[in-house]
């Protein structure tokens, strides 16, 4: 699949640039996963981190380690979340869009 994406909205990690929307992809298609967003965090050592936002579904009882472990069998090694943060919901601006700001 390839995902269009502008150059600043690529996150820079390891020498690779990452697309979060393919990210964000893969990590919806895992049961239980309502919505998702990822976004990089600065690192002293790769450049860029990425962290992943996830709303689960009410009856998830879907693990960090889970979603480490489905991220390493589906992605690609230097696309892998470092960090994972579980949220109720994402900050969504007036116009509907995610607010990446505010995470």
């Amino acid at each position: 699949m390839y995902f269009l994406a502008r150059k600043d909205d690529l996150i820079k990690t390891k020498g690779e640039r990452v697309s979060p929307k393919e990210v964000e992809n893969t990590l919806c298609e895992l049961e239980g996963v309502v919505e998702t967003a990822v976004i990089g965090v600065p690192d002293e050592i790769y450049g860029q981190a990425i962290k992943a936002f996830i709303v689960l579904d009410k009856k998830s009882d879907l693990s960090e380690r889970t979603i480490m472990k489905y991220c390493t069998k589906n992605l690609e090694p230097f696309m892998i979340p470092r960090f994972i943060e579980f949220r109720d919901k994402l900050p969504i601006m007036p116009n509907g869009k995610l607010n990446r700001k505010k995470l």
